[in-house]
């Protein structure tokens, strides 16, 4: 038996692989009726750098770490990244760009979306949300659930 949700999750997951930003890999896939019409991953905006959120303290080196040596609070291996572009920001901007409309979609992703792009996916007229993994946040899941759109685990 053939399992949509499974297939496009399995799509999402090698786009996943193509994520230029070392703090997070993720995929998104946006269907209709079980057609792939936008892909995205997370990366940086076309024609930057790649993110390099390499350890740069005294924490990161391998004599520290052996001893538990925190971070420094500013460590590019525990700051948020600024730069990259999130995976379903950067499908919704694919579909925007080349004409193809997204209402009534499934958005397929491997990390629940966070709040910015769970107000895109909303305004996109995205009515499903598949993940594989929860955010540490789930604050997205809950504003697209009171959006009206139904949010599934896969």
């Amino acid at each position: 038996m053939r399992d949509r949700d499974a297939t496009l999750m399995a799509v999402a997951r090698v786009y996943e692989e193509q994520s230029t930003c070392d703090r997070n890999h993720v995929g998104a896939v946006i269907a209709i009726d079980g057609r792939v019409i936008g892909t995205g991953y997370n990366g940086t905006p076309a024609g930057m750098p790649h993110c390099d959120h390499t350890c740069n303290c005294l924490g990161g080196n391998s004599f520290s770490v052996r001893r538990n040596i925190p971070h420094e609070s500013e460590c590019p291996s525990v700051t948020p990244c600024n730069v990259a572009v999130h995976a379903e920001a950067n499908a919704i901007t694919f579909c925007t760009k080349y004409g193809v409309a997204t209402n009534d979609a499934t958005l397929y992703t491997t990390l629940t979306p966070c709040v910015r792009c769970s107000q895109l996916i909303i305004n996109a007229g995205i009515v499903r949300v598949v993940y594989d993994r929860p955010y540490r946040d789930m604050s997205g899941a809950d504003l697209m659930v009171a959006a009206g759109l139904r949010v599934d685990r896969l």
